[in-house]
């Protein structure tokens, strides 16, 4: 937040001039935050807890005076900048404004806090299996706006696109200027990396350090500019995901600037960082020290670790993501970190969010080693767990692990095309596996085009892969165009995508500014992504696998209208692949259409014959 606006009331949604809202000056004396900014009536949960914050607010006497808000509880705390205030929304209030009443001895002021009728329009839809993700770093994408390039007062001048860890001035507006842009290509819902106010010196395009809770950052747009995003997808019947991070904040953040109490934050006598051991979460003979140091330890010096056992911090963190379900008219959470969470507050908050929008939907990011140990994570109590997260799906890193496997090691028991067979077998231990999120690679992960090698073949069959298997596909973005590199450092992998930026050569979201190794790849997404879209026996048909033979690795999808059968050649040749021993799904099949050429070919000799690493993705004819 820029310096100057922390000296004044923050003017936001529901806050007017301090005229207008009938404030009377006190020296040294002033509300400079309130959050939520505001609330709704008609909400299932008719309580919310303020926080309010100035200097010695703690030490006022309050009082409301509205007939539709009972005020349950003044809580103060050890700070003596903070009070925490606890409402009671009757089912009768009406939207409008509440007059509160501070005061301390004869001294008085009124403070008028927003209450809004509830969002009508589309929202909390939820995201699942009919769903492909694309996912953005908004500040490498398209920089829609150049005049919030850089915004005075904010700590982060940079403005470098020579440099990976530099800000580069992409924003919210050139990801709505993108839209027709990805709905053609089949996408159907956008993951952003975190949008909200990053105000940290150094490396704060990536949004993982929010600084505040309730404002988008400037250089990205304003909130406005996020409800307009919201509802531009929602008009061409697409969806929203909100990167959320409970588990730590910024350490520019305003409540770790001026704590309100000892207990806001996990610390330690000394720095003491996170082990990023899950295993010590169920490990039957781990120790409780470590444990803690897993769930309390820091991320990295710099992301504050939040006390989710304290009650003030839950609500603040609940509230703060169901306000943004309501604003913007979100549809889903993907959650940062989640094994870093306090399980039993995860249960809590999923309930919590669930009750205002049963549809809403969540996964979280569980990058772990083993089946066993990702199923952990998720609701249902399937593996053994103590606690019910509730949650309903993971970012499947498993089965990311295993389709590289599948393409670049040689076709033993354990490894090739059996380790991608092995790992789809475990799925009895999860809840429900189509809710996992299937990807390739993503902002944290070697860029999967790389990760082959840059051999086409290759990548045609793990793009093949990823639009035809259970679960719900994600895309980082730029896949679709061979972007590459490695993680190391990370910054290779956030490269712009050309063409989003004034003064790029080439423009990488036309047909005219690929190459046409380009273009052929961005053809075949967008050809396999439709007809996914088009097709529900891709999004909640059954699935059968066959244990790989030869390296050749086949599975169908099929529902009681379409069977699609999908055929990888694992293997560095061409090879030809009977077909008699799938007889329990294509016994009756005639012929089939090449999903990819759209050529409908005969069975002839029941032979398929694929190229060296090719995927066939075949729709069965009967």
């Amino acid at each position: 937040m820029p310096t100057k606006l922390k000296k004044t009331i923050r003017l936001t949604a529901g806050i007017v001039a301090l005229t207008a809202l009938g404030w009377s000056p006190l020296k040294g004396q002033s509300i400079q935050r309130v959050e939520p900014l505001n609330w709704w009536v008609g909400m299932e949960n008719p309580t919310v807890q303020l926080v309010i914050y100035g200097p010695q607010i703690g030490k006022s006497e309050v009082q409301v005076d509205d007939k539709g808000v009972e005020l349950i509880q003044v809580n103060r705390v050890e700070n003596p900048n903070y009070l925490f205030l606890d409402l009671k929304i009757s089912a009768s209030a009406k939207p409008g404004w509440s007059t509160f009443t501070f005061s301390q001895g004869k001294k008085k002021w009124t403070y008028r806090y927003e209450l809004k009728q509830r969002n009508q329009g589309v929202k909390a839809q939820g995201v699942n299996s009919k769903d492909l993700i694309y996912l953005i770093m908004p500040d490498r994408f398209a920089n829609g706006n150049k005049a919030n390039d850089r915004v005075k007062g904010m700590l982060d001048q940079s403005l470098n696109r020579d440099s990976m860890y530099l800000r580069h001035g992409g924003d919210l507006e050139g990801v709505i200027n993108k839209l027709d842009y990805l709905q053609d290509l089949g996408v159907t819902s956008v993951w952003m990396t975190p949008v909200l106010t990053n105000d940290m010196p150094l490396a704060s395009y990536h949004g993982y350090a929010n600084t505040e809770t309730y404002h988008i950052d400037p250089r990205f747009g304003s909130n406005e500019t996020y409800v307009q995003l919201g509802e531009q997808l929602h008009k061409r019947r697409m969806k929203l995901i909100f990167d959320v991070v409970p588990n730590h904040i910024g350490s520019f953040h305003w409540t770790v600037k001026d704590k309100p109490m000892a207990d806001w934050l996990n610390e330690w006598p000394s720095y003491t960082q996170t082990s990023y051991k899950d295993q010590t979460i169920f490990d039957p003979y781990a120790s409780a020290a470590d444990k803690k140091k897993m769930v309390k330890g820091w991320f990295v010096p710099t992301m504050p670790d939040m006390n989710q056992q304290n009650p003030y911090v839950q609500n603040y963190l609940t509230q703060s993501h169901i306000w943004w379900i309501e604003t913007a008219g979100i549809d889903g959470f993907r959650i940062d970190t989640y094994p870093y969470n306090d399980l039993d507050f995860m249960a809590q908050w999923t309930d919590r969010i669930q009750r205002e929008y049963p549809q809403f939907t969540f996964f979280g990011e569980t990058w772990v080693h083993g089946v066993a140990n990702q199923a952990y994570f998720l609701g249902g109590k399937h593996v053994g767990q103590e606690v019910d997260s509730k949650l309903m799906g993971v970012t499947d890193f498993q089965l990311n692990y295993a389709i590289g496997d599948a393409l670049n090691q040689k076709t033993e028991w354990t490894a090739g095309a059996n380790k991608l067979y092995s790992t789809l077998a475990s799925d009895y231990q999860y809840p429900q596996p189509e809710w996992n999120v299937l990807f390739l690679d993503n902002h944290d992960k070697d860029r999967f085009f790389s990760v082959v090698g840059e051999n086409i073949q290759k990548y045609k069959s793990a793009m093949a892969w990823l639009l035809t298997t259970r679960g719900i596909p994600q895309l980082y973005y730029g896949a679709e165009i061979l972007m590459k590199n490695f993680s190391n450092p990370d910054g290779l992998l956030r490269e712009d995508f050309q063409g989003g930026f004034a003064g790029d050569k080439n423009d990488k979201f036309t047909a005219s500014g690929r190459t046409e190794a380009e273009q052929d790849m961005w053809t075949f997404v967008r050809t396999l992504a439709n007809y996914r879209k088009q097709h529900a026996v891709l999004q909640s048909g059954k699935t059968m696998q066959y244990v790989p033979e030869d390296g050749i690795y086949v599975y169908f999808r099929y529902n009681e209208q379409q069977t699609v059968m999908v055929i990888m050649n694992c293997n560095d040749q061409e090879m030809e692949v009977k077909l008699d021993r799938f007889a329990e799904r294509n016994a009756k099949a005639t012929g089939y259409v090449d999903v990819i050429s759209q050529q409908g070919l005969k069975l002839v000799d029941n032979k398929v014959k694929l190229a060296a690493y090719e995927t066939k993705v075949l729709d069965l004819k009967f």
